[in-house]
């Protein structure tokens, strides 16, 4: 499909916008230091099926948690709801940092999930994508952007990696490689 707001890849159910085709991406964290998990006004999305992984496999990286975000956790549990109604991480009281935040000795931010080999959300491996999951069913995948991944567009620019390429195995792991097939498949007739 294609209009004025330019053209929308089709798969199954799944609508995909063609900026996750066309945008360059690459993840710079050498010139952000992980600032997308401690700048903002809420958490990551979450999905419900998320939250008991997030439960059991706690034990496992809670001690590479900030002493901040080990309270929050305490205090709000695994989940938020933001002003929007949807689940999100929890953030460390009065600021924008992620509970699940772990800091490394350069200052630079890092996921204790991800770091303990436990399974972090769904969203935060797919950023910069986004889903929109339609009531009637179906979803929708757009590219998000955020001042602060202007050096990840960029660096995506000067490797040659568009968006779809770099999250790979993220959109493998979430909708399958059929479906990652053919969304390469629609790149190529895009391109």
């Amino acid at each position: 499909m294609s209009g004025q707001f330019g053209t929308i890849i089709q798969i199954g159910d799944i609508l995909v916008s063609e900026d996750v085709v066309l945008e360059y991406f690459s993840c710079d964290y050498a010139a952000c230091k992980g600032a997308c998990c401690i700048v903002g006004d809420a958490g990551a999305p979450l999905l419900e099926s998320e939250l008991p992984g997030l439960e059991k496999d706690y034990p496992s990286f809670c001690s590479q948690m900030q002493e901040a975000g080990r309270e929050a956790v305490a205090l709000n549990g695994f989940f938020e709801i933001d002003r929007d109604g949807e689940l999100v991480t929890p953030l460390v009281c009065g600021s924008g940092v992620c509970a699940f935040a772990c800091f490394g000795e350069d200052g630079g931010c890092m996921c204790a999930i991800e770091k303990c080999g436990c399974t972090k959300p769904q969203s935060c491996s797919l950023y910069p994508i986004r889903v929109t999951r339609f009531k009637g069913g179906g979803m929708a995948l757009n590219l998000h952007r955020w001042d602060i991944c202007k050096h990840a567009f960029e660096k995506g620019a000067r490797e040659g990696v568009r968006a779809y390429q770099f999250l790979r195995r993220p959109l493998i792991s979430a909708f399958g490689p059929d479906f990652y097939d053919a969304l390469c498949a629609a790149a190529e007739h895009i391109l």
